[in-house]
């Protein structure tokens, strides 16, 4: 992204305009605020306001793919926005001030597998249960074949609905709901457990790579898109992509014009854009773009309408095609069951709800009932299936007895507010939610505390390092180092207090519990801190890993930026109320905690900050933004505050612009650590942002670099990055985008706003921008009156999820 309000691409935004597909928040997906590494693969759109996929989606920037000029990968739907502040404070010298405690870097022993390795084995179980799944479903349909079976009567009946042929009612009938399931005798289903990475991944052959290449530059395409081209496509990939050439868009950060580009050089006359493999390529590349700003799939007209904007003369026959092929699925949810679950988009218009239905309607049997037709891409569709029967699992289930009722309740009395609600709750319930600020993570720690007391075996997971440290800390004892791949659940061991580990450690294995002979996790209690961070993949591998009779409680802050991956699972079990929600009454402290309290309410109103720990910062123009950024970091901060220079983060809107993130990490590396750069761009010494996995970026330093790659220290973890992989996944972390900076928190913050911001501010990022701080805040503040109106009247977008409506036949809401 950048600091200007880009649309993520045209495409992106396409998709967002046409079919409500924005992102969640300014800058909420898409790859939010995530970029690829400077200087990454190709070239950048030139726009300031391209940005690329989510931080650390492997993608290398297409070049000029069939003529059009390159685009980083993937770009966002949308801008993180910005935030700002109305506060009282002068700035001290320079206008800097503040102090909060920060997140050293740690240095630790690199480990045998690397982390996108073990996150790779970590998303090969989500494949194969689609892969179960999908063997399970009724009348498959064969690839290359007509719509046939299911799929052609759902887009018959949708059709008869749309035209006014027939009733809804008449079409789709309301589904049975089914009884609430109650496991009182616990039984133990066979899990995957996951597979151990080998040390080393190999690429796709030489050979297959160097014929790639040769297709590509053939069809004008940059040749530096072979080896992921080839990983996508397999040992056949050259003659997959003579056969069908848009299969390119595939490939991360390629668009449809320079698919089409690339199509014409290989195909001649043969080429046009009523092509049924254009259809096809293009339907599934905007449900990819919907699921990179959030959806987990879009409503059919609207994705009808934006295939027709992207020159596809034949929307409907595209769909048809993509859904015979195998490539999408296709839904039905009734309207009125959206309305009572909350899961409607406020300013979703649906022509299958313009029938006059309603919940009356629908009550009487002769009459219509509204629907809308959803189309999605199978592996988040599935997914959010898989992620509604493992949560009604657990809402349904009885948890394990440990300890007598009586030890649960006097555990309950012996704490106060708030945390005795949390555990009372806790108690008979297998899912409960947990809402609050920093300050109400003593919350979450004094009930792994009292469970652990009671005999539970209780682990906390948090988004990401930053969070499991601040959180170990809180709990008392080290954080939980990761385990080396080849030992076993047996030969670990049992922490002397509850632990805190990642979600991603977690679930590849590399920290935490290990897995019984079932394949579940062995633990009694999870807590999944900053939950609004779970998109819907991970969220169902985490829920089918708990066993039977586990205690899952999701904790987080709801007023932050939604995950980067597709779905809103915490906000929409909020919505749902299938279980017990605990609120926290422990306000955040201080000026700081005043004044993200009231944004997250949708006020910006003035603090005291007698100890300057909110400054404001006037500027006129983004190149004075970028100088008073670097005199504030340097010099202002450190003298003025006493929060020394490693140990104050700077957050701004996007990565393109004149005061984004590229701008401004060139700025402070010029004036903090000079170099030429001999590695990729950096030095040792160099802060940088290392991102192994889509979603998750993880701050760190250079330590040096030689044959193997950049060697960082990340999170008191040593990490070698290969050659081959440092333009993808690294870039210089002194300034980060709100996304790439949810889960930490920095003695000192820095919050940059240039004028060209204004559009990207959303209440979402200027809350998380601003709650980074423990002790100090500066506003870099350009936007002016945006500042404030984007906090009183521009919330997170909507998200098109299912998993509301997934849940309400299965479990009963609370009221």
């Amino acid at each position: 992204m950048s600091t200007e309000p880009e649309p993520a691409s045209e495409d992106v935004a396409d998709t967002a305009d046409a079919a409500d597909t924005g992102p969640e928040t300014a800058g909420t997906a898409n790859g939010a605020d995530v970029e690829a590494p400077a200087g990454t693969g190709a070239v950048d759109t030139g726009a300031a306001g391209q940005e690329q996929a989510p931080d650390g989606a492997d993608e290398a920037a297409t070049g000029d793919a069939a003529g059009g000029r390159a685009t980083e990968a993937a770009p966002e739907p949308g801008p993180d926005g910005a935030g700002n502040v109305a506060t009282t404070g002068q700035p001290g010298d320079d206008g800097a001030d503040d102090d909060a405690p920060g997140q050293p870097d740690h240095d630790g022993a690199p480990g045998q597998v690397s982390e996108a390795e073990a996150e790779l084995a970590a998303q090969r179980l989500v494949r194969e249960r689609i892969e179960r799944r999908k063997a399970e479903k009724q009348a498959p349909i064969d690839a290359g074949a007509k719509l046939s079976g299911t799929a052609a009567d759902l887009l018959a009946a949708v059709r008869a609905v749309e035209s006014g042929e027939k009733p809804a009612a008449t079409v789709f009938g309301a589904p049975e709901p089914a009884p609430r399931r109650a496991a009182p005798e616990p039984v133990h289903r066979p899990r995957p457990v996951p597979a151990e990475p080998a040390p080393g991944t190999a690429g796709p052959p030489p050979e297959v790579v160097q014929a790639v290449r040769r297709v590509l530059a053939e069809g004008g395409a940059p040749e530096a898109l072979a080896p992921q081209t080839a990983a996508l496509l397999g040992e056949e990939a050259a003659d997959a992509l003579r056969a069908d050439p848009w299969q390119l868009l595939r490939v991360g950060g390629v668009r449809p014009e320079q698919a089409d580009g690339f199509a014409r050089a290989l195909l001649g006359a043969a080429c046009g854009p009523d092509d049924e493999r254009r259809g096809r390529a293009i339907t599934v590349w905007l449900l990819e773009q919907a699921a990179l700003a959030g959806h987990t799939a879009l409503e059919l007209p609207r994705l009808t309408a934006t295939l027709a904007q992207r020159g596809v003369p034949d929307p409907d026959g595209a769909v048809q095609s993509t859904l015979a092929e195998g490539e999408a699925l296709a839904f039905q949810d009734a309207l009125d069951d959206l309305e009572e679950t909350g899961a409607r988009p406020g300013n979703a218009t649906d022509p299958t709800a313009a029938t006059g239905g309603s919940e009356e309607a629908a009550a009487d049997e002769g009459e219509e009932r509204p629907v809308r037709v959803l189309v999605g891409l199978e592996r988040y569709a599935l997914a959010e299936e898989s992620l509604a029967d493992g949560l009604a699992r657990l809402v349904g289930s009885v948890p394990k007895d440990h300890g007598a009722a009586a030890d649960w309740e006097q555990a309950a009395a012996s704490a106060q507010g708030s945390t005795a609600d949390l555990i009372r709750a806790v108690t008979d319930h297998g899912l409960v939610l947990h809402t609050g600020g920093e300050a109400s993570l003593a919350e979450p720690a004094a009930l792994l505390h009292a469970a652990h007391a009671l005999g539970l075996r209780a682990w906390a997971a948090a988004h990401g390092p930053l969070g499991r440290d601040r959180f170990a800390a809180l709990l008392g004892d080290p954080p939980s180092a990761p385990r080396p791949p080849e030992s076993t659940a047996p030969d670990r061991a049992v922490p002397a207090g509850p632990a805190a580990v990642t979600v991603a450690g977690l679930l590849t294995g590399a920290e935490g519990p290990g897995r019984d002979a079932d394949g579940a996790l062995d633990l009694d209690l999870l807590v999944v801190l900053d939950a609004p961070q779970l998109d819907v993949e991970a969220g169902a591998l985490l829920v089918e890993s708990l066993p039977d009779g586990a205690r899952l409680v999701l904790a987080g802050d709801p007023a932050v930026l939604w995950s980067v991956g597709p779905g809103r699972i915490f906000a929409d079990l909020l919505a749902a109320r299938v279980c017990p929600q605990i609120a926290s009454r422990r306000p955040d402290p201080g000026p700081l905690g005043e004044l993200v309290s009231g944004i997250g309410i949708g006020e910006l109103g003035q603090v005291e900050a007698p100890g300057k720990e909110v400054v404001i910062v006037p500027v006129r123009d983004a190149g004075e933004a970028v100088h008073r950024t670097v005199q504030l970091v340097a010099d202002s901060v450190p003298r003025a505050i006493g929060v020394p220079t490693e140990e104050t983060q700077v957050i701004t809107p996007g990565h393109g612009g004149a005061a984004g993130t590229r701008a401004l990490n060139a700025a402070l590396k010029e004036r903090l650590n000079p170099g030429p750069g001999r590695f990729g761009g950096f030095d040792p010494g160099d802060r940088v942002a290392y991102s192994a996995a889509p979603g998750r970026v993880v701050p760190g330093r250079v330590v040096k670099a030689d044959a193997d790659g950049l060697h960082l220290s990340c999170a008191g973890e040593a990490v070698v990055v290969p050659k081959e992989r440092v333009e993808r996944s690294v870039r210089h972390g002194w300034a980060l985008t709100a996304h790439q900076a949810v889960g930490g928190r920095w003695p000192a913050v820095v919050v940059v706003l240039p004028g060209d911001a204004a559009q990207a501010l959303s209440r979402p990022w200027v809350y998380t921008a601003f709650s980074r701080a423990a002790r100090h805040l500066s506003v870099v503040h350009g936007v002016e009156q945006a500042l404030p109106r984007a906090v009183a009247e521009v919330p997170a977008k909507p998200r098109t999820t299912r998993l509301p409506v997934l849940l309400r036949p299965q479990v009963p809401s609370e009221g």
